[in-house]
């Protein structure tokens, strides 16, 4: 996904208010957008074009396949060689109609759907259902997406990869393109979940409608705004100044999880970090990392309630475990008002001990969430926006759910973070994520600021990371050095 795209984000249907509005007083209004639309994706295709290779354009009946015919016009106007296809369906919009005369009127021949030749492209422009379709595809449509997503074309679908969710990112069956070509205003879902895979990069056009767009509280972000977003520290600056973290977990058998979040805390800015985890942890946690505190916590006594009032900020949950030990750290410090933010099994055990509080980040992946609002992960799935939002309802402060396109809302702002990679799915990615969000929050950003330029200093390191290596293989500690890099841009 580009970094030059437009921040505000919208649903489908306020796209759609927004081409009615604009077309209001125009009796060819809602066509001159197809127009513009068309006009826009050809000035994007027809460079990538070869004189002597033919394209396929794959249309629907609606505006989509509208768009996909002014192109298809526009090419044949080049003289370049084009094979429309059209899905055999009996309705089409009154602009579909439009189109298909004016690009008949240039010499142009619609033809069914032709299976076995799509090998034979080069270039397939996706113009099958748009942004309109809200069911998963079914019978010929699928067998055709299958065989469009098999060929060795290159793939460029118009506002929305055919049989993707532009609200929730959802997509059961879809094509895989290798460009989408946004129109007018960047859809939610394209940001987030399966749509992160099916879009490949995103280029964004203008059409002339963003007027007539509402407010809207759902932002996407990427690796831009982290330019100078901390600011210089001033040279005057001691150890103190930069926030003190202390770090809670690492039951039996996980003092990984402890190491590499506070380890993280330490890289993202922290003045002092320490840990409370299993005394005999010790050991391996200082020769890890000899910067860190440490305090064993084989019982909860006044030392450890010592040391969590010493913190300025709580990292709650690596390795923490679900048993008794786990448990009793976790009401100590929830014990206190202090910023917090919670992780893994501190979220585990959070969803058997529901609560709800102003102070703190939850940073829960498809599984944990599923477990905090008790349902299944397809449900979370379904609709993350709506299960962030939920999260939020139950259990207050900001929410982090983590993916694919990372969704982080307080219930008033919505923010969506384009970075990262499927390389960061890997064990302790989530841990040096919670150190960095607590590390941002002891340099005194807000809970929100602090989840957001957290989620992108994480994504942003890990993009670095695979630019040098590779996504595949990729270990949460060869973020550390990235993660320094990006909280001094």
């Amino acid at each position: 996904m580009s970094n030059d795209l437009p921040s505000n984000l919208y649903r489908v249907e306020q796209v759609r208010q927004a081409e009615v509005e604009a077309c209001l007083g125009k009796d060819n209004g809602l066509y001159e957008l197809v127009e513009k639309a068309g006009q826009a994706a050809f000035e994007i295709i027809f460079p990538l074009s070869k004189a002597n290779s033919p394209i396929c354009i794959l249309v629907g009946n609606g505006n989509n396949g509208a768009d996909g015919l002014v192109v298809a016009r526009k090419l044949l106007e080049e003289k370049l060689s084009v094979c429309v296809m059209a899905i055999d369906k009996a309705v089409s919009t009154a602009e579909h109609q439009q189109a298909r005369t004016a690009f008949e009127a240039q010499g142009g021949q619609v033809n069914t759907i032709d299976y076995e030749c799509l090998s034979d492209f080069n270039l397939i422009i996706d113009a099958l259902f748009g942004v309109g379709l809200s069911r998963p595809l079914d019978g010929d449509d699928t067998l055709l997406v299958k065989k469009v997503n098999r060929s060795a074309a290159r793939v460029i679908s118009l506002d929305v990869p055919s049989g993707v969710n532009a609200d929730t990112g959802n997509a059961v069956t879809a094509i895989k393109a290798n460009t989408t070509i946004v129109f007018g205003a960047l859809k939610a879902g394209l940001c987030t979940y399966q749509a992160r895979h099916y879009c490949g990069e995103v280029v964004f056009a203008d059409i002339g409608f963003a007027e007539f767009l509402p407010e809207t509280h759902i932002k996407r972000v990427d690796a831009l705004m982290l330019n100078k977003v901390l600011g210089k520290r001033q040279r005057h600056a001691h150890k103190g100044d930069s926030g003190k973290v202390v770090v809670i977990g690492g039951d039996i058998g996980m003092p990984g999880a402890v190491t590499l979040c506070a380890e993280a805390s330490y890289r993202a800015g922290s003045g002092l970090v320490a840990v409370v985890s299993r005394p005999e942890h010790q050991a391996v946690v200082i020769v890890c990392r000899p910067e860190l505190m440490f305090s064993g916590a084989e019982f909860i006594d006044m030392d450890i309630y010592h040391r969590l009032g010493w913190a300025d900020v709580l990292v709650l949950g690596p390795g923490l475990g679900r048993n008794d030990w786990g448990v009793n750290l976790f009401k100590a410090a929830m014990m206190t008002d202090k910023p917090i933010v919670v992780d893994a099994d501190g979220l585990n055990i959070l969803s058997r001990r529901p609560q709800k509080q102003n102070n703190w980040v939850l940073t829960p992946h498809s599984g944990e969430a599923a477990r905090l609002l008790e349902c299944d992960v397809e449900m979370v799935n379904q609709n993350r926006f709506e299960a962030a939002k939920q999260l939020h309802e139950k259990y207050g402060g900001v929410v982090v759910l983590k993916g694919a396109g990372t969704i982080i809302t307080d219930g008033t702002s919505t923010y969506v973070a384009t970075v990262g990679n499927p390389g960061l799915a890997s064990g302790g990615c989530g841990d040096v994520l919670a150190g960095i969000i607590g590390s941002l929050l002891a340099q005194g950003l807000s809970l929100l600021n602090a989840a957001t330029i957290g989620v992108v200093v994480h994504g942003y390191a890990g993009d670095r990371v695979a630019l040098s290596g590779g996504e595949r293989g990729m270990l949460a500690g060869d973020l550390m050095v990235e993660i320094r890099r990006a909280v001094n841009l």
